[in-house]
């Protein structure tokens, strides 16, 4: 075979607000390497198509023909000339192409309701007099949503606007389920995925089609895919990788999958698809190849005996974002979740600090797989460089750390790099709770951009925290929200329930440290789900040593991973859910936070044993003790001097982008502290200076007592204005 060509596919469906990054990082790589490829998401072409006027058309046309509908299918049906009429303008609107249509959308008498109109409250309220946009966004939302439910109950049952037959994919250990589904007429949705992969086959000629599957909600169409493919071009192979297989087809055996596909394969993709390259173009064995699934003889054949190690993080490029349309991509507002509307509203760049994740001991984790027991940090340089590049390319400022736990000490060398280049980006990531994360290096993160940070808080239970060996306790989660938060930066908190052995008592506990962290201010967002026992995660591996017991699914040749268990030594986990969740949604809107624990459930709970002001005690009670070894950083404008030698009186005026003091100092004073400041300034000049070196410094010049100067209101202004002890 001649040179390979390639075109990489994100099947829907994903997000609609921004590509999922992984067809990028590949294309990036392949950059490196000087071999042509072409990526295209499928899922946002879909979605356009599906939710145009033409689209819309044969979506009545197959609801008309159904014999019996619900009320609100059966509104939406009498509302069809108003939907034709509104959906181009509504797609514009939400592609930030037709913003002067929020004007027509917040008088509620341009668009169509149906049901999902119903949940509306008060407006204003959510939103403001002000939020005009904001406010239109979230009723476009609800418009589209309302054709969703037309579409799932009429037209596909398996349709969701960031999924699709997702329910095939969960947890399917039989391969059954599937394959009767794939040899079914296609769907609405499969004939305009099939459409457009037409015509990129056309257009672009591949030799090679490399699908990725990150999600449950995006394997069926992979495979539709590649049932195409197959039919129509038998000449072109198929691969298949990404979070999916990852995580769910280590254990594959089942060769009807290969009915679709050729390849699949596992982990980190570049040293797999670039060993696959060269066997297509037959510059090596198929033994040779690495971590890939393959039919060999009808039976199938994992193949891993490359010597070759896999790419070095450093090495693997820039992610490239051509050819895809980042420009129509939908930014939609669902609820007013404020971290749930970074994910869904907005494009962002992807990117990662480290591969893997520098923690890698959560029992309910799957630290078992390379995605998170292999880390290597990336450093500073090499990521702003990537930054710089991608902003070019796509005009985005906007950054998505998609790490599994971002490195403090990464965060705080990229925040300096940031500084040094003056780079005016927005970042947001997700970290552990950890100690290091002090309101000083919160303060330096923010002044670098960053906005907001997601972490799991999960079981707010030092006793069950210690069982997941998260390596914090609730008492460390309040402090470092509180720096967080006092920093200016939002913070989410990931929760859980339902971990092995966790009583009713301990759940109600956890729900109280959680409306506490609400009441006092130091998280704004959170969600809670139900744990998940997998078959990566230490408690998947060894269930007898958390005292739950594996109940299934039997692995029939096709997924493993979701795993059934018995927990005789918890309570009733199922019935804490509605309760949880309502109860959360609330207190995110700054609601019933005076409200009784018990008002939440409809049966009987146990009085909380948490006392009222615990979390705001550990705030408080925080002692900010500096390290001798700690360096300082000014993140301020250029300190201006002005000396009156002559009365030893000097004035050091401290200014940043959006304050100024001037202080009134001694003469010695001044001059040192404004040589200091200049010194530490986070500029390409900058000197280290450990707030030891300060300290002898500041005896040698014979200026005052040490300690009394550090608590003295001077330094507090310092400190106020800029002066960072990290």
């Amino acid at each position: 075979m001649s040179q390979a060509k390639l075109l990489l596919i994100t099947p829907p469906f994903t997000q609609l607000n921004t590509p999922y990054p992984a067809t990028t990082y590949i294309k990036g790589y392949l950059n490196t390497l000087g071999i042509p490829a072409f990526q295209a998401d499928l899922g946002i072409e879909v979605i356009l198509r599906l939710f145009s006027e033409k689209g819309l058309v044969q979506v009545f046309e197959r609801a008309k023909q159904q014999p019996k509908l619900s009320e609100n299918a059966t509104r939406i049906l009498k509302l069809e000339k108003y939907y034709l009429t509104t959906i181009a303008d509504v797609v514009c609107f939400l592609q930030h192409k037709n913003p002067t249509l929020a004007f027509g959308i917040c008088e509620r008498s341009l668009l169509p309701e149906a049901s999902r109109f119903e949940q509306i409250g008060d407006l204003d309220w959510s939103f403001g007099v002000l939020g005009l946009q904001d406010k239109a966004k979230y009723l476009a939302t609800l418009y589209l949503e309302d054709l969703g439910d037309l579409i799932t109950e009429a037209v596909d049952p398996h349709f969701g606007f960031s999924r699709y037959a997702e329910r095939l994919g969960m947890s399917a250990s039989s391969f059954d389920q599937l394959h009767k589904q794939l040899y079914k007429e296609p769907s609405l949705i499969d004939s305009l995925t099939e459409a457009l992969l037409a015509k990129l086959i056309v257009q672009h000629s591949p030799t090679l089609v490399c699908l990725t599957v990150p999600f449950p909600g995006n394997l069926y169409s992979a495979l539709r895919c590649g049932q195409y493919i197959k039919k129509h071009h038998p000449e072109i192979r198929v691969a298949m990788g990404g979070g999916y297989p990852n995580t769910e087809l280590r254990s594959l055996s089942d060769p009807r999958v290969f009915e679709f596909i050729d390849f699949i394969t596992l982990d980190d993709g570049e040293r797999p698809l670039r060993n696959l390259i060269e066997y297509l173009e037959e510059k090596r064995t198929i033994n040779q190849l690495k971590r890939t699934f393959a039919l060999v003889d009808q039976k199938v054949s994992y193949l891993n005996m490359s010597a070759e190690p896999d790419i070095s993080f450093q090495k693997t490029g820039t992610p490239d974002y051509s050819d895809l349309p980042l420009n129509d991509y939908l930014s939609v507002l669902e609820i007013t979740n404020p971290m749930h509307r970074l994910w869904s509203d907005g494009r962002w760049n992807k990117l990662t600090m480290a591969h893997g994740c520098y923690w890698k001991k959560c029992t309910f984790c799957d630290i078992s797989l390379d995605y998170i027991k292999n880390y290597e940090p990336i450093s500073a340089r090499i990521l702003c460089d990537r930054m710089t590049q991608l902003m070019a390319q796509t005009g985005v400022t906007g950054f998505h750390f998609v790490d599994e736990a971002a490195p403090p000490s990464v965060m705080k060398e990229l925040a300096l790099e940031l500084i040094k280049r003056n780079m005016n980006v927005t970042w947001w990531t997700n970290i552990r709770f950890e100690e290091r994360f002090t309101y000083d290096l919160c303060r330096l993160l923010k002044a670098s951009g960053c906005i907001a940070v997601s972490g799991g808080l999960e079981v707010a239970s030092d006793r069950l925290l210690t069982k997941m060996q998260k390596g914090v306790t609730v008492s460390q989660v309040a402090r470092v929200s509180s720096n967080f938060t006092e920093a200016g930066i939002m913070v989410h908190a990931y929760l859980m329930y339902g971990f092995p052995t966790q009583t009713a008592q301990e759940t109600v506990d956890s729900l109280e440290m959680v409306r506490q962290l609400f009441e006092n201010g130091v998280i704004q967002s959170g969600f809670w789900h139900r744990f998940a026992m997998t078959a990566h995660a230490p408690v998947g591996l060894n269930p007898d040593l958390f005292d739950v017991h594996f109940s299934g699914p039997a692995h029939q040749g096709f997924a493993k991973n979701d795993l059934s268990h018995e927990d005789p030594q918890g309570t009733e986990h199922a019935l804490f859910s509605e309760g949880l969740k309502v109860s959360l949604y609330n207190y995110m809107n700054g609601a019933g936070l005076d409200l009784s624990l018990k008002k939440w459930f409809d049966f009987k709970i146990p009085a909380t044993s948490i006392p009222p002001h615990y979390i705001l005690d550990q705030i408080e009670n925080t002692v900010d003790k500096k390290n001798l070894h700690a360096e300082l950083y000014w993140i301020g404008i250029q300190p201006d001097l002005s000396q009156k030698k002559m009365n030893q009186k000097a004035k050091l005026k401290l200014c940043t982008k959006n304050n100024q003091l001037t202080l009134d100092l001694s003469y010695e004073l001044g001059l040192w502290l404004h040589g200091q400041l200049s010194t530490v300034m986070i500029t390409e000049n900058h000197q280290k200076i450990t707030l030891d070196a300060f300290k002898e410094g500041f005896t040698a010049n014979q200026l005052a007592d040490f300690d009394v100067f550090m608590k003295s209101s001077s330094i507090k202004k310092h400190r106020k204005m800029g002066l960072l002890i990290i």
